[in-house]
């Protein structure tokens, strides 16, 4: 037996990169063709980024409840969030919420620790970037972080939201996103946190200048430990 995944979606792509993850890894440990039962909600990202866009994190939560609560009515048993800008809402959710909750940023977190990492960059979203999440989980865990500098932080948010969560991966923003990773490395990170959930099936880590923390298939990964977990 194993435990009912509850998969509070956003974007598109990640939330799909997250469910692909999952399935694709339980058979190694749960046998040819097996994982454990998923379900999923998500209201459209437009309607997320409305509040976002206002700062409305109240109405953010006011979303993710909503999901997580369809969730737990059918049978989830704990929830995830492949979305890491959300996750700033993420308090008021787990305070209301009927079911569990495992947090992204915490996810990101443990592998750095277990890593020996000190200082991660974090790319994501400009409301990821600039907000509480990563900062201040990575604290928590003794990490560090920094963030690029605004006129970065503005191009990475337009490829982000003009770009990928409509599945658009272009080379030239590839290696856009390597030319930020590589100026992070200069200033004294020592590995970067793919913060957004889409951001993975643009970067390759085989060529990024810095170790990649894959914030969406950690999440996964740790959803399928602790779904695993039946004690």
């Amino acid at each position: 037996m194993t435990k009912h995944i509850g998969i509070v979606a956003c974007s598109a792509e990640g939330a799909a990169l997250c469910y692909r993850t999952l399935c694709a890894e339980a058979p190694r440990v749960l046998g040819e063709h097996m994982h454990p039962e998923v379900s999923m909600h998500t209201y459209p990202l437009g309607d997320y980024m409305v509040p976002i866009r206002s700062g409305d994190w109240d109405e953010v939560a006011r979303l993710m409840l909503s999901s997580v609560r369809k969730l737990a009515d059918i049978g989830a048993e704990f929830a995830i969030c492949p979305d890491n800008t959300i996750h700033q809402a993420l308090d008021i959710v787990v305070a209301q919420s009927p079911i569990p909750w495992i947090h992204i940023a915490e996810a990101v977190a443990g592998s750095a620790q277990a890593q020996g990492f000190k200082t991660l960059a974090i790319i994501g979203t400009k409301y990821l970037m600039t907000g509480p999440v990563y900062r201040e989980v990575l604290g928590r865990f003794g990490v560090a972080s920094l963030i690029p500098g605004e006129p970065d932080r503005e191009r990475i948010d337009r490829i982000i939201f003009k770009e990928l969560v409509n599945g658009v991966f272009e080379e030239s923003s590839r290696g856009f996103f390597n030319a930020v990773i590589q100026g992070m490395k200069d200033r004294g990170c020592d590995a970067v946190v793919l913060g957004c959930t889409e951001i993975p099936l643009l970067v390759d880590p085989s060529d990024c200048p810095l170790p990649a923390l894959d914030s969406t298939r950690l999440l996964a990964r740790a959803a399928l430990t602790r779904s695993l977990d039946t004690g």
